[in-house]
């Protein structure tokens, strides 16, 4: 790619090698089903023998998996309410929580090895959602400032909800509804901000047909068994995983606006499900022509994925960047 640095190598010299998750991840041991249920009193009736006859998370089921999620965000990073409507998305919070520990290590690379926390660092998350995930751990682990976007004003409103609701949260988010549902950063991000870290779990799905057969499958996977309506653990159909076209043109949008805000972030970065859409990414990416481009690889449990993080800024603009704002 002319004038710009690829760096594709998995990123796992800071991970845990037995989980796969990174080292500063809380989540990187097995679960402690006794502290998560005191956490989380709830999860007890979602909890199942497995095969070796011991405790484990009945996964199949939708309000097991938010109940489980809600019990680590409380027992590890101190969130005593976090709730939202249950057609919502609900996430992983250890892969969520391994987003922000290896961007935060990509901050660390300009910053002489040691991650930047406090409220000089600023970051958006592009789609917050109504689970405000990113804002939660980012600021719980690093102290970092947020903006959260979202075309949908409920979504916007659960997550001030969680936010007002959680004394650590307060005056570090502020929520930005996106009006243009065409646009990703215009409008959101203002001529005279600086944004040092952006975050994006786009929309999977190119439509309510392909999210259904999806969950259907998964459906499968957990339960051996053939299902027609599927329990939908990962919490409902909605936009939030739909986009027309999936993440292949949410990410090409992305890329593409983010020319336009070249000077404004310090790196611009978003997970990638599908394999598949890399290879169009990395062209997409040449058009605009970066400075740098970064690849980490991410596993959690038996599912893959990746971050892709590119800067328009040539080293020496990152440490005059990093001069100014750290």
């Amino acid at each position: 790619m002319k004038d710009s640095k690829i760096d594709s190598k998995p990123n796992r010299d800071k991970a845990n090698t037995n989980q796969r998750l990174h080292a500063r991840n809380k989540n990187n041991k097995p679960y402690d089903l006794k502290a998560l249920t005191i956490a989380e009193p709830k999860l007890k009736e979602y909890l199942i023998k497995n095969k070796l006859g011991e405790d484990s998370v009945n996964f199949s089921s939708a309000k097991a998996v938010k109940l489980l999620n809600k019990a680590l965000l409380n027992h590890y990073y101190g969130i005593k309410f976090w709730d939202f409507p249950d057609d919502n998305l609900c996430p992983p919070v250890p892969g969520r929580a391994d987003y922000i520990h290896h961007m935060a290590d990509v901050l660390s690379e300009n910053n002489l090895g040691e991650v930047p926390t406090g409220n000089k660092i600023t970051c958006l998350d592009v789609g917050v959602g109504a689970n405000c995930i990113y804002p939660v751990i980012g600021v719980t682990e690093y102290q970092w400032q947020f903006y959260a976007s979202d075309i949908h004003e409920k979504s916007i409103s659960s997550a001030e909800h969680i936010i007002n609701a959680n004394p650590q949260l307060t005056d570090k988010v502020i929520c930005r509804l996106q009006k243009n549902k065409s646009s990703i950063f215009k409008d959101i991000i203002e001529k005279s901000e600086k944004i040092d870290l952006v975050f994006c779990n786009p929309p999977f799905h190119t439509s309510a047909e392909a999210a259904m057969k999806e969950a259907l499958r998964k459906e499968k996977n957990l339960t051996g068994k053939k299902v027609t309506s599927p329990n939908l653990n990962f919490s409902g159909i909605s936009e939030e995983l739909i986009y027309e076209g999936g993440e292949y043109q949410f990410i090409h949008n992305m890329i593409q606006e983010s020319k336009l805000f070249s000077k404004s972030c310090l790196w611009f970065s978003t997970l990638v499900s599908k394999q598949t859409t890399l290879k169009p990414i990395y062209k997409w990416l040449k058009l605009v022509a970066p400075a740098e481009i970064k690849t980490i690889e991410l596993t959690t449990g038996n599912k893959s994925s990746r971050i892709i993080a590119w800067s328009f800024l040539i080293p020496n603009h990152r440490d005059v960047w990093r001069k100014r704002r750290w």
